[in-house]
């Protein structure tokens, strides 16, 4: 199978369940979710322990997962995603939560750390490599001495709450961009704004 012909996986980050679904640390599901509503389908369950859907998006061939695990342990799933479908980790997108960025700042990676997240750090020992694009939407830092840790599994406030659904549309922008046109005019496009 020729490289272009392989799907693009898609991957947004959360804990599942209705107690997390509001969760800043489930900014990855509700960017899935919206890419779901625009690919037209429904996820199912697969056997890498994830969620997924397959479909188009920006003319390529896309598969959407979300890791039926919890966040610090979603490597497992990704990975047997990565496996089973046979993509080159450079086919390999994984959306997240970034507290080092302010509400609804959107940047675009590849490779890098993991910046304390526990989500990217079991993804990445799970893969054995760094080198995946990283869609990073901004959380801000949590107020005064509030844990990261505790800010994260909280739900966004009513201030955030009333442009939510504008940024993680803006943010299915983004990673239509990436899987689109590449890197650098995903870049060029949200890292302005």
């Amino acid at each position: 199978m020729a490289e272009d012909d392989l799907p693009r996986l898609v991957v947004g980050l959360g804990n599942p369940g209705p107690r997390y679904a509001g969760n800043r640390h489930n900014i990855g599901f509700l960017v899935a979710d919206e890419l779901a509503a625009r690919v037209g389908g429904k996820f199912k369950a697969h056997k890498s322990g994830a969620e997924v859907l397959e479909g188009r998006l920006a003319g390529q061939r896309v598969v959407l997962v979300k890791p039926r695990s919890f966040m610090n342990t979603s490597g497992g799933p990704v990975a047997g995603a990565v496996r089973f479908f046979k993509v080159p980790l450079d086919h390999l997108a994984v959306v997240h939560d970034e507290l080092d960025l302010p509400f609804g700042a959107i940047r675009l990676k590849l490779g890098g750390g993991e910046n304390g997240h526990n989500g990217l750090r079991s993804i990445t020992k799970s893969l054995g490599s760094r080198e995946y694009h990283r869609v990073r939407f901004g959380i801000g830092r949590p107020p005064g001495r509030q844990d990261p840790a505790d800010f994260v599994l909280r739900d966004f406030g009513p201030v955030e709450r009333k442009d939510l659904a504008f940024e993680v549309d803006r943010c299915a922008d983004a990673v239509a961009a990436l899987v689109g046109q590449g890197l650098l005019a995903a870049q060029n496009s949200f890292h302005a704004t």
